[in-house]
């Protein structure tokens, strides 16, 4: 059963939420672990955007900012600061469970292997043998990019970042790239990653 994070400070809507998830079958928490966290905006202390962007310190969980704002710029900085959908109020129900379902899905498909290596994207660790280490969001994204992918351009990747919500440049791919290589090759796993001169990378 999935477990859904919902942080609302309106104890009306809060409970209808609560009730909504859990007659569709999803479990609802108040703290992590979680596989899905419902943010509002407005809360009293942190605010939801401040919630999300500590949570992606830490963590690849799907987040859905569900507010009552409705400007554009508010829009822009929920998913400047990670959220992967933006729901207004007064929501659909139908609506909302679909936009959950979607990104749960995805968020499911969390293990990539490719020989003898293992890249969760949940927990963003990856493992060789029995040796294990854990990554950066970008390191993981990265590595993800390339173990899905026979060869990847430096654009591909970057692109890639930027898509997931991480803003680099070519000196920090570099950067990134560098310090995977030395991950990989403390676990064993030398050599993984290989350079294609003018093009880009892979393994």
């Amino acid at each position: 059963m999935d477990k859904i994070l919902v942080i609302e400070d309106d104890e009306i809507i809060k409970n209808e939420l609560c009730i909504l998830l859990q007659s569709n079958g999803y479990q609802t928490v108040e703290s992590l672990p979680c596989d899905l966290a419902l943010l509002d905006i407005n809360l009293p202390g942190d605010s939801g955007y401040e919630i999300c962007r500590k949570l992606r310190l830490k963590s690849d969980v799907p987040v859905i900012f569900l507010t009552a704002r409705d400007g554009a710029e508010d829009e822009l900085i929920g998913f400047g600061v990670g959220a992967d959908d933006f729901i207004r109020k007064p929501y659909n129900s139908s609506v909302l469970l679909a936009r959950i379902s979607r990104l749960l899905k995805r968020k499911n498909n969390t293990l990539k292997q490719v020989r003898g290596l293992t890249l969760n994207l949940e927990d963003m660790s990856v493992t060789f043998g029995e040796n294990h280490a854990e990554l950066t969001r970008n390191e993981t994204r990265i590595l993800a990019c390339l173990m899905g992918r026979d060869l990847c351009s430096k654009e591909e990747i970057i692109e890639d970042l930027w898509s997931n919500n991480m803003y680099v440049d070519e000196n920090t791919l570099y950067v990134n790239i560098n310090r995977l290589r030395g991950k990989l090759s403390r676990l064993g796993a030398e050599d993984f990653i290989r350079t294609v001169r003018g093009v880009g990378y892979r393994l």
